[in-house]
């Protein structure tokens, strides 16, 4: 079997947007926030786990306040490296701060269909085919769950689209709809058949996990709860806040961005306390509210662009990885509209990258997925995956021995300089770069339809490496388990 790679956007750049003195500014209001203000909780665990800790715990009103250096030392037990592992161990991908990896988006609850072009319900088939085409493309490093599966039942939902996706990749997986400590147990017992155990998924953990706050400043149970568990099990789990400024945080970016860090640092504190040393990642999603209509504002103007790149320079201060938001554009249709807002964050994704990027395939500020979008995606990041690896200037390409070969008046066609560097240029799959009469010929197509042909071309010749039968059998073992326990406790 041929060996598979992953593509991904080396750091060879960082250009910050914020000032020394800005950064350490928002990090200490952050702090501030969680001391002067704190959290709220409905876990009753959770706020003995802190009173324990010696924080400031008001059990009444269910409210933590930390103290700045119980936050700090959170943070310092963060592992500043780790590993995501794949099934296929060639597609692993080490977080050590030399290349950011680019993730599906996730989970509209509809889709667009590739056939119809029509948009309905997303079924758990769908989100296989979403897997499967997202393993084909090495631009797409690892999954999170594209569409929700809406045929299945809702109490064992993220069981069912763990399972869909642990049947179609060898990539790694990220677990983002499990908020319960039911489906968490579930997704470990699937995680642990195929890894091979307990302890082989502990040393290579081939799902990983993230959970996230409400804003403004609390914490759900449910989350805390699969916090525990996922860690337990040796699974990273992520800490995300997604605040909406003028909703769920002040009408500012710097207040946004403050209420996110501190959001984050929450629950990083949390993860921290229930089992110290576990792999995280600092996950900021804040977004700015559309005054029009009330909803999120994905329109990726100069406001989202400028947060997407301030959150990836806090978060660099931490030293531990971090996830960023790009791509996931406001528009309906892979038209104009969804180029520009995916190249626009994109690029400023490449000039300062993340670990992990997210947001390939969506649509609609994330209301619907599409096929069609992930292709389109997944070429644009090839672009600015070349643009971040950048030409190479020495004496063997500059070729001053050739140019004096060929001479005034001659051509480089056959020389053995150009031979050797024919696949060295970039060539597009779905963008059309034809002649008029060639492109009138071909029935005009667009890079859209293109890109639509591209899906259904992948998914037709391209089978991922199978599990093994009696791995297979015990997912659906687990997944028939689980819908049983289910179905009883709903009476």
């Amino acid at each position: 079997m041929t060996e598979r790679s992953i593509r991904a956007i080396p750091f060879t750049h960082r250009h910050d947007v914020l000032e020394p003195e800005q950064v350490e500014l928002l990090h200490t209001r952050s702090l501030d926030i969680l001391d002067r203000v704190g959290f709220t909780t409905s876990s009753r665990a959770l706020l003995d786990l802190m009173a324990e800790a010696g924080q400031r715990v008001d059990r009444e009103a269910g409210r933590i306040r930390l103290d700045p250096a119980f936050v700090e030392a959170a943070l310092a037990r963060c592992p500043r490296t780790y590993t995501l592992a794949a099934r296929d161990p060639a597609l692993d991908l080490p977080l050590d701060g030399s290349a950011g990896y680019l993730s599906t988006d996730g989970c509209p609850a509809d889709i667009i269909d590739l056939e119809t072009g029509e948009r309905r319900p997303g079924t758990k088939r769908d989100l296989a085919e979403i897997t499967r085409l997202a393993d084909a493309l090495p631009q797409i490093a690892f999954l999170w769950q594209s569409v929700s599966a809406n045929d299945t039942p809702v109490p064992v939902r993220p069981i069912h689209e763990t399972h869909a996706q642990l049947l179609n990749t060898t990539k790694h997986i990220q677990q983002m709809t499990a908020i319960d400590a039911f489906n968490a147990r579930g997704i470990v017992e699937m995680a642990r058949a195929v890894a091979g155990g307990a302890e082989a998924l502990r040393a290579r953990p081939i799902v990983s996990n993230f959970q996230c706050s409400i804003s403004p400043l609390h914490w759900d149970e449910g989350p805390i709860e699969c916090m525990r568990i996922f860690a337990e099990a040796g699974m990273p789990v992520g800490i995300c806040a997604m605040p909406l400024a003028g909703a769920s945080a002040p009408l500012s970016i710097a207040g946004m961005l403050a209420m996110a860090n501190a959001e984050i640092f929450s629950g990083i504190a949390i993860l921290q306390t229930l089992a110290p040393g576990t792999p995280t990642m600092h996950i900021s999603y804040a977004a700015t509210i559309d005054l029009a209509s009330g909803g999120m504002n994905t329109a990726w103007g100069t406001e989202e662009v400028f947060s997407a790149m301030a959150n990836t320079q806090l978060a660099r201060r931490y030293g531990i990885p971090y996830s960023v938001w790009a791509f996931a554009p406001g528009a309906k249709h892979p038209d104009w509209q969804a180029g520009v807002q995916a190249a626009l964050s994109g690029m400023a994704m490449a000039l300062s990258p993340g670990h992990l990027i997210n947001g390939a395939g969506s649509l609609c500020d994330d209301v619907v997925y599409s096929m069609t979008e992930l292709v389109l995606d997944a070429e644009l990041f090839e672009m600015l995956v070349r643009f971040a690896e950048g030409v190479r200037i020495d004496e063997a390409a500059i070729a001053l021995e050739t140019i004096e070969e060929v001479g005034p008046g001659g051509h480089f066609l056959g020389t053995p300089h150009t031979l050797a560097n024919l696949r060295s240029f970039w060539r597009e799959t779905v963008m059309d770069r034809s002649s008029w009469d060639a492109w009138e010929e071909a029935g005009r197509p667009d890079a859209a339809r293109a890109a639509t042909e591209r899906a259904r071309a992948l998914l037709a010749e391209h089978e991922p490496e199978p599990l093994p039968e009696d791995v297979a059998a015990e997912l659906e073992r687990i997944v028939g388990a689980y819908e049983r326990q289910a179905l009883e406790r709903a009476g």
